[in-house]
């Protein structure tokens, strides 16, 4: 339960320094960024893996680049269902690539 909850911090804390970084990207408050984070763990587990399977051959063909435009529509999916706001594509492309990047710092830096 306490990595649960260590692992929600960190993209919380990655969701709200993103906002802050990328123009085009927002969110009302920490609480907001807290519910996003949740949102996108929730979409992270459950829908992301239907996804990349569907379009695993796609993936392969593009040696995995693909990738990263299934994180950039997970960022869509959850910014429909939370206070969070993309304003396009490339703010939605670089918010998803840096969340991503600066979760995993945060918990390669902090201790289990």
């Amino acid at each position: 339960m306490e990595g649960f909850i260590l692992r929600w911090l960190v993209n919380g804390v990655a969701i709200y320094l993103t906002t802050r970084i990328v123009p085009g990207i927002s969110v009302p408050d920490f609480l907001g960024a807290l519910l996003a984070a949740l949102v996108l763990g929730v979409v992270n587990a459950v829908i992301r893996p239907l996804v990349l399977l569907l379009t695993l051959p796609i993936n392969i063909l593009t040696l995995g680049l693909f990738t990263l435009l299934v994180n950039t529509l997970m960022l869509y999916l959850v910014a429909a269902l939370t206070p969070l706001r993309l304003s396009g594509f490339w703010s939605a492309f670089l918010g998803a690539l840096l969340i991503s990047t600066i979760s995993l710092i945060l918990m390669r830096i902090l201790p289990r």
